[in-house]
């Protein structure tokens, strides 16, 4: 447990070393996140959003960028150390893979946090957004973090054996943010769209979180009506089905002798 602890805390160390290194990026990385949003938000609207469907939107959106950075650093991030040749480093360490991955997955959420946050602070002020955050919508983020990470765990394992799967990186980003609720609530797609995006991660994390933070429900409410029990077996299957799918996707690149090579 001290040795898990040991690689969370340099793993976020070891990110703010270099996000202060490339703060540059970091910066440009802040306004493209407003950026992107105000524009999608005007063009949906015909250029007069209103304050109730930004703050809808808001919620949706920042959830996504969540999904992007999951993506990004699990995928893109084993590529580029495979690449450069210190994915071997990280199978040295006593510790089982699988906890060094959770390591670095609980720092990269850390980080966007932080990212996504002040970038969600300017957006609130500048937009006049009315934004209510509660500890209600604290589990349920992390609820839906989980299955996030869990599915970001797929991709990963996915990058282990084939090496390039940008394609399939960009395919999902893109499939989350039409889909996922992010930009349209998804009761408004045609019902066998609905059932199909429902299925997807941080879908139904929207959904919960809308509904407590805009709508003001507590938890009992939302497990009530079933939308919270739907995440918690929705981010469980997949957390647990990308935990494992990745140890297999390690163990078979092991016996093909191409863990560490591009």
């Amino acid at each position: 447990m001290a040795l898990a602890g040991t690689v969370v805390v340099n793993e976020i160390q070891k990110r703010f070393i270099l996000l202060w290194a490339y703060k540059f990026n970091f910066f440009t990385q802040m306004f493209m996140i407003g950026f992107i949003f105000v524009g999608i938000s005007f063009f949906m609207a015909g250029g007069q959003p209103n304050p109730e469907m930004l703050a809808s939107g808001l919620v949706g959106y920042l959830v996504w960028f969540f999904a992007l950075a999951a993506i990004s650093d699990m995928s893109w991030g084993i590529r580029e150390e495979t690449q450069t040749g210190t994915l071997e480093q990280m199978y040295m360490s006593p510790l089982p893979t699988g906890v060094l991955m959770l390591g670095r997955s609980i720092a990269s959420l850390f980080i966007s946090i932080l990212m996504v946050g002040m970038s969600a602070v300017v957006l609130v002020l500048a937009l006049g957004v009315s934004l209510p955050i509660t500890w209600t919508a604290l589990p349920v983020f992390l609820l839906t973090m989980a299955g996030l990470y869990g599915f970001a765990f797929i991709l990963g394992g996915a990058t282990l054996v084939f090496k390039q799967v940008e394609a399939l990186a960009n395919m999902m980003q893109n499939v989350l943010l039409f889909l996922n609720g992010a930009l349209l609530p998804v009761d408004r797609l045609p019902g066998w769209m609905e059932a199909f995006a429902k299925t997807l991660p941080t879908t139904q994390g929207i959904i919960v979180l809308r509904r407590v933070i805009l709508d003001g429900q507590s938890l009992a409410q939302v497990w009530q009506d079933g939308s919270l029990v739907g995440l918690v077996i929705n981010s469980a299957i997949y957390f647990v089905v990308g935990w494992f799918f990745f140890r297999w996707c390690e163990n078979r690149a092991r016996r093909l002798g191409a863990l560490g090579q591009y």
